[in-house]
């Protein structure tokens, strides 16, 4: 998380809008690449949301966002997820309302490969868990977006919103605490 790496001094030269977001994208483009990968599951299983595809539907969220400031990489990353996240359960949606009926899948917050195509009702069901609590505590919420849909590190997650990697382990041990209550019940 270096600050003079190449694409934090585009951030801090452009200060955000989409020329920023044309020079970042080739800086980043592999972590973007990994990141869609970690949401669609590992080996694809056979669904109709493909990688490249994630990463550019995220990207057009970002360049749609009026006046984005981000400060780092990582802060950049951390929003880059929650665009994926986004983009994700829009689909999820999208998928369940052409299909009636179904139960929820459980799911936990230690899989790290929800697959957009093969558990929608457990990808919306976890979306509204985390709305619930976001209005309790929102930074529960980005922290979570950053590590469970970004696949952030604790160190890069404590960049990205400005916490102490302690203050990120705790916020993420409470928020999955929360999270399982709420997806049990």
């Amino acid at each position: 998380m270096d600050a003079s790496t190449p694409s934090t001094d585009v951030l801090t030269e452009l200060r955000g809008g989409r020329e920023s977001l044309d020079r970042l994208l080739p800086l980043v483009y592999q972590e973007l690449r990994a990141m869609a990968h970690r949401h669609l599951g590992a080996g694809g299983r056979g669904g109709t949301l493909q990688t490249t595809a994630l990463v550019h539907e995220a990207y057009l969220k970002l360049v749609d966002q009026s006046r984005a400031e981000w400060s780092d990489r990582a802060h950049f990353l951390a929003v880059a997820s929650i665009a994926m996240r986004h983009v994700l359960v829009d689909r999820a949606r999208a998928r369940l309302s052409l299909k009636r009926g179904g139960e929820f899948r459980r799911i936990t917050l230690d899989e790290q490969d929800i697959a957009v195509d093969d558990q929608p009702e457990a990808l919306v069901q976890l979306d509204e868990a985390m709305q619930r609590l976001g209005e309790v505590d929102p930074r529960l919420v980005r922290v979570v977006e950053c590590r469970f849909f970004g696949g952030l590190t604790e160190d890069e997650i404590a960049t990205a919103l400005g916490l102490t990697v302690r203050t990120v382990q705790r916020d993420w041990a409470k928020a999955r605490m929360m999270l399982r209550r709420a997806l049990e019940s």
